[in-house]
């Protein structure tokens, strides 16, 4: 069996949650017709979805939304098994937003996005596409800012879902996907043990709390940098240490960024780490660690191993996964397949929301509706063999009384 292939079948036997989803809605073909656009990390699971999407009726287009994480083995099984594909691995990235633009000639009606870049393209540079497009489904929380940012300035001109705030998918992907991927592709690429090392975990939001609690599990010596007081007494209630960043980076062994903003690690960091010290990112784009800070001060650099960047800096080695890419999948898989079924599932049920209400929707960012969340989260604990309770007519009254 080709790679591809096989990745696929993996996937499949495990995500559960879409599979029940598909045999519940595929009688009546709710995507029948509609042109839809994914343009999400194309992996494995992403490339489930969009085959699960074409069950339900779509006529499904796919991309990738990093150059980086697109795995042609994936991208060469799904034009096999029909479906148009514009994406390859590259570090081309006018490369990469042509395929985007090739994407978007297909004049998609619903569009599922990871980061904004297709939203973006159509805002910017696509404005007649808009007249086909019925909505959006957005599904991390650098795509959602985007989003909202368009919103505030009124130039948001489709309606939009964040998935990304989807509970069954911030409280799981965020948390335990982030957590565990990132420490799967540390360990893969650098080899190393992780407990004993000083962790140093920028952003204590759900992706930061999930790779702290998983770096503390490994036997790391965790410590938090944040610029919300709240989160960073969150952070000191769950046991990590918390400073400003320009003192952890003297001490940190592994440094990890979360925060979906720019230049978190930068030039005033990078003079004070210690030879050795090992540096990747898990937010959307690769503008957390300043690559550009970091070429500007170094004096040679060279493939140390696949996958990992080293540079000189005054005599001392700094290692840069990834080339600052998001590391779970520049450099490796992704999140587990099982939390990923639970992300896409809110992806496929808000496609199907779209198609069914988008005449009745303003031209704003939703919230994912509280049904589709129990229905995902109901048919989870279903396919584990778990009951739990329900309330009866006499506590559902107490807990509407005065």
């Amino acid at each position: 069996m080709e790679i591809g292939s096989a990745k696929l079948e993996w996937v499949a036997s495990r995500m559960k949650v879409i599979n029940k989803l598909v045999d519940r809605y595929q009688p009546e073909s709710p995507l029948k017709g509609i042109r839809i656009a994914v343009s999400i990390h194309l992996e494995a699971k992403t490339g489930y979805l969009a085959l699960s999407l074409a069950k339900l009726g779509g006529e499904v287009v796919v991309t990738g939304s990093n150059p980086l994480s697109t795995q042609d083995e994936i991208v060469s099984e799904l034009r096999h098994r029909g479906l148009t594909v514009n994406a390859q691995r590259t570090h081309d990235v006018d490369l990469y937003k042509k395929n985007l633009q090739l994407t978007l000639d297909s004049k998609p009606n619903i569009i599922i996005d990871d980061g904004a870049d297709l939203t973006v393209t159509i805002h910017q540079e696509r404005k007649e596409i808009l007249k086909d497009l019925w909505g959006v489904c957005e599904e991390t929380t650098t795509g959602v800012k985007r989003l909202r940012a368009l919103e505030n300035e009124k130039k948001l001109m489709v309606p939009a879902i964040a998935v990304n705030d989807a509970q069954t998918k911030y409280l799981f992907d965020n948390r335990y996907g982030t957590g565990q991927s990132v420490w799967d592709s540390i360990m893969r690429n650098t080899n190393l043990n992780i407990a004993e090392k000083r962790v140093v975990v920028a952003g204590y939001g759900w992706c930061g709390k999930g790779v702290a609690m998983r770096a503390k599990g490994l036997g790391a010596r965790v410590i938090v940098t944040e610029v919300d007081p709240i989160k960073a007494l969150e952070a000191i209630m769950d046991g990590f240490d918390v400073m400003e960043m320009k003192e952890a980076a003297k001490i940190g062994d592994i440094f990890v960024t979360t925060t979906g903003d720019t230049d978190v690690i930068r030039k005033e960091h990078f003079e004070v780490m210690k030879d050795g010290a090992i540096l990747s990112n898990a937010g959307h784009f690769d503008v957390e660690v300043s690559v550009k800070d970091l070429e500007s001060i170094s004096t040679s650099k060279r493939e140390a191993r696949p996958n990992i960047t080293e540079y000189e800096v005054n005599g001392r080695h700094l290692y840069l996964i990834a080339d600052g890419r998001l590391v779970n999948l520049a450099a490796a898989d992704g999140h587990p397949v099982e939390i990923m079924d639970l992300s896409f599932s809110v992806q496929l049920l808000s496609a199907i929301k779209i198609a069914k209400d988008h005449k009745k929707m303003e031209n704003r960012v939703y919230a994912v509706p509280q049904e589709i969340d129990y229905e995902i989260a109901r048919t989870k604990l279903e396919l584990l063999g778990i009951k739990i309770d329900s309330l009866t007519e006499k506590q559902r009254k107490y807990l509407k009384s005065i």
